[in-house]
């Protein structure tokens, strides 16, 4: 892989021009790490200055009668653009914390006598917290696979083999990432869901590191459950709002534990009891961000006309070309790589372990204007977004990489020295 290799795939890249729709204040940083927070398209930008100008302004309050189901149209977006999901089964909503605590405890409900839960030890804290407080506010019995260590599990990766030795006839539900948060290793979401399925549990997905970076399917792999985010490859601004996903299948025996009044069958009625209205609508708590809708359509609006497929494809040989640079540049300088090799085994980024991975992080982003993110313990996530990120980008951020840690400048680095990582 020379240079040369990188300038030539981005004169033939198809989403190459997506790249100027975003705004970019230093051509010369290498930008990698859009796995955690994607850049801003100019598009959004008019879209925020239109809604104050053109709508809140001039309607104030009538402009609810337009807004109202905001939540659904672009839910719908989201699902037919990047989940693969037909019409009514997505909302744009809330936070991926607050639907997973929603969807999980519905799902548990739902299965009244089963009191084993399963998550997975390489899983987003998050995600391993509110599995925990639910366990034990319900006295329930939580699994936790243990994959971070490499003995039962390469590259955190919950196989169908594995996953069943955990299964019964006791288990409700299982949650699993469909991309590792941390090693970019991606789940046989068909295959695990099939499994899960058979059991009689049901299946949450936290869909958080891969939607909008690769093809999911939803409808045709057969997903009951699945929460996510918008502001990494959706590029929807950071705090943008979230995503869930409630198969038409099983909306009607499920029962969110917050019961809102934009779930009420009769809303403006007022009365005094609740009940849920049919459909994704039951699944709503209450009245939606505007603004934060606004920054999802107008990002979604984007992928849906790149192409999940397109995108996808760049994902995979961009993460290909950054294995690549690893083997030749990295390896031989005490790195080890923590991502699948196989393109349909990851998702959008991958991570590299190192010893000093912390201070490297943080040097590359003082020093060398490359930005990645690091994870504990040991990990340096580096991603490829699709739209946005050149190849000649990556290259130049992996020499950098290389430059960096060669000469040891990491080393004038003190622990502790910043507190977002």
């Amino acid at each position: 892989m020379e240079r040369s290799q990188a300038q030539a795939l981005d004169a033939q890249d198809e989403l190459g021009k997506y790249r100027n729709q975003f705004v970019i204040t230093d051509p010369n940083t290498c930008y990698l790490d859009g796995n955690s927070l994607g850049r801003l398209p100019h598009a959004t930008v008019k879209a925020i200055s239109d809604f104050l100008t053109q709508e809140w302004g001039p309607k104030v309050v009538t402009g609810w009668e337009d807004w109202i189901d905001e939540a659904q149209r672009v839910g719908d977006l989201i699902g037919r653009s990047a989940l693969g999901a037909g019409a009514g089964q997505v909302l744009a909503c809330d936070t991926t914390s607050v639907n997973l605590y929603q969807l999980a405890l519905a799902a548990i409900k739902a299965r009244p006598g089963r009191k084993t839960i399963i998550i997975d030890a390489a899983n987003f804290p998050t995600d391993r917290y509110i599995m925990q407080g639910i366990a034990k506010s319900l006295g329930l019995n939580l699994i936790t696979i243990d994959n971070e260590d490499g003995a039962i599990s390469e590259n955190e990766l919950i196989t169908p083999e594995l996953l069943k030795t955990y299964l019964s006839d006791d288990v409700a539900l299982v949650s699993l990432q469909v991309v590792q948060y941390r090693s970019g290793a991606r789940q046989d979401i068909e295959a695990l869901t099939e499994l899960v399925k058979s059991y009689g549990a049901l299946m949450l997905w936290d869909a958080a590191h891969a939607v909008g970076s690769v093809v999911l399917d939803f409808d045709k792999n057969g997903v009951d459950l699945a929460v996510g985010c918008t502001y990494k490859y959706g590029n929807s601004g950071p705090g943008a709002p979230a995503w869930l996903y409630v198969s038409k299948d099983i909306q009607r025996e499920l029962q969110v534990p917050i019961q809102g009044w934009f779930a009420q069958r009769d809303q403006f009625a007022m009365g005094d009891n609740f009940e849920k209205i049919e459909g994704i609508r039951g699944f709503q708590i209450a009245s939606p961000s505007l603004m934060g809708l606004r920054c999802v359509k107008s990002a979604f609006e984007m992928i849906e006309e790149a192409g999940i497929s397109r995108i996808e494809g760049k994902a995979g040989q961009g993460t290909q070309m950054m294995i690549e640079l690893f083997d030749k540049w990295l390896s031989p300088l005490g790195f080890t790589l923590n991502t699948p090799r196989g393109a349909g085994n990851r998702g959008g980024h991958i991570s590299l372990c190192h010893p000093e991975a912390s201070k490297i992080a943080i040097a590359l982003r003082k020093y060398a204007n490359v930005i990645p993110d690091y994870r504990a313990p040991n990990s340096i996530r580096v991603a490829i977004s699709p739209l946005v990120n050149s190849y000649v980008e990556i290259y130049d951020g992996f020499q950098r990489i290389r430059d960096l840690v060669s000469t040891r400048q990491y080393e004038k680095i003190d622990d502790g020295q910043v507190r977002v990582t």
